[in-house]
Order: C-alpha cells, then structure tokens, then sequence
C-alpha cells in the first residue's frame, strides 16, 4: 500500500510539474526569449544591489553548481542507498546515470527552445550555451534532490536540518545565477520544474516498476533486540530437550 501510494504521489508530481514546465516554455518562446516582467524586475534589483562581498558569495556558491560537487552528493546518495559493497557499486552508478541523463535532456530541451540570455554587460561570472532552462540550477536542484531522497530513506530518523541544508543549497545555486546576472528568473523556474518532473519520474518508475529495488532501497534496517540476544535462543534449546523422567 505504501508503495502504490507513493507511485502514485510521483506520478501526479510528475505530470504537474511537466504541465508546468510546458507552459513555461511556450510563455518563454511566446515573447521570443525577450525577459518577463519577473525577470527584468529582479535583474534590474540584482544590478543594484552588488556589493563585493554579496558577488564574492555568489560566485562561490553558483561554482558548486556544477562539476566535481553535484557528482559527489549523487555518489554520497548512492553509497548511503546501498547496504552492500556490490549494491552500493550499483546504486552509485544508477544515481551518477540519473543526473547525467538529467543534464543530457536539459542540453537537449535547452537547445530546441534556444532562448538568449541576458545581456552580456550584466554578467558578474562566466557563463555559456542557452539560457532556459539553467543548467546550474537543473544540476544543482536533480543532484540535492537525489542526497535528499537518500537521506530520508535511509536516515534512522528524519534528518530535517540535514534535508533543509540541501534543499537550501539548491535553491541558492538557483539564484545566484539570477544575481550574478547570467540568466533570467524564468530560466532558474524552469530548471526546479525539471529536476522536480526528472525526480518525481524516477520515484514513479522504480515504485511502479520496480517494486523489489524500491522495496530493499526504502527499507527500515534490521535491529537486534539485546534483550533476547542468547536467551531465545536458549529457550528454543529447552523446548527441543525432553525433560528427563525421574527413575
């Protein structure tokens, strides 16, 4: 039961972030990639409001968007997926796929839609390629998401303060690209819609389809109870022996 009620949580997740993300994109293709009024708001804010140690963090923390530190929190959630050496290999190599794959269809989907970023005279950082969706926010957000699934599935306990540290890592990579003024609002929208559709698809295929994967990765590990350590057993030995008959 709970397995179907979470598959069919993901699924409805999936299929709302996606209408959003559609209606997004056709609202950004619909205006010819020029900004939103959102966008034009918060990057006219951002251009006066710089100073340099506001940029000096920024740019700090739009650098772990990418690269070496998304792929080490997707392999951190893998090892802390997996129970055994041999299942830790494969969950490290399904949740390094799983972002990989992420970022191939963004790049793909970022490509069709081909929108211009801001202008280059606002840019505090480097930055390449198209501009919706945002490709440090689509990392950012799909990789946090994994480490936060892992977490909460393998954690003794919810670990809020560790899931909130995450999911707020990922939000401020998100923004940082709107501050440093290398992509519109929209364009950091779109990729939280993404990661959100890419992550809630994930959750449905290996709940749905998956059933025994899903049913080893979510589940509780085993406790001993020291109370009956060696005591039940000693009791079953009793009940095995006939009791010897006075003679």
């Amino acid at each position: 039961m709970k397995r179907q009620r979470t598959s069919g949580i993901a699924a409805s997740t999936a299929l709302g972030s996606l209408v959003a993300f559609v209606l997004l994109a056709l609202v950004v293709t619909g205006h010819d990639g020029a900004p939103l009024s959102v966008d034009s708001e918060l990057t006219s804010w951002s251009l006066t409001h710089r100073p340099d140690v506001a940029l000096a963090m920024a740019r700090g923390v739009t650098y772990t968007g990418t690269g070496v530190v998304p792929y080490s929190l997707v392999v951190l959630a893998g090892l802390l997926l997996g129970r055994t050496a041999h299942r830790r290999v494969r969950t490290v190599a399904a949740c390094v796929c799983a972002l990989a794959a992420a970022q191939a269809l963004r790049f793909a989907v970022m490509s069709l839609i081909a929108r211009p970023r801001p202008p280059v005279a606002n840019w505090a950082t480097h930055a390449s390629g198209w501009s919706f969706p945002s490709g440090h926010t689509t990392t950012s957000a799909v990789a946090g998401g994994l480490l936060v699934l892992a977490v909460l599935a393998r954690a003794p306990q919810p670990r809020r303060t560790l899931v909130l540290l995450i999911g707020c890592w990922a939000v401020l990579v998100g923004l940082s690209r709107v501050y440093l003024g290398v992509h519109w609002f929209s364009d950091v929208v779109g990729g939280w819609l993404f990661a959100t559709c890419w992550l809630s698809l994930l959750v449905y295929v290996l709940a749905r389809f998956l059933p025994h994967t899903y049913s080893t990765l979510t589940a509780p590990p085993a406790r001993e109870d020291p109370t009956t350590d060696g005591h039940e057993d000693g009791s079953r030995e009793q009940r095995r022996t006939p009791p010897h008959s006075a003679s």
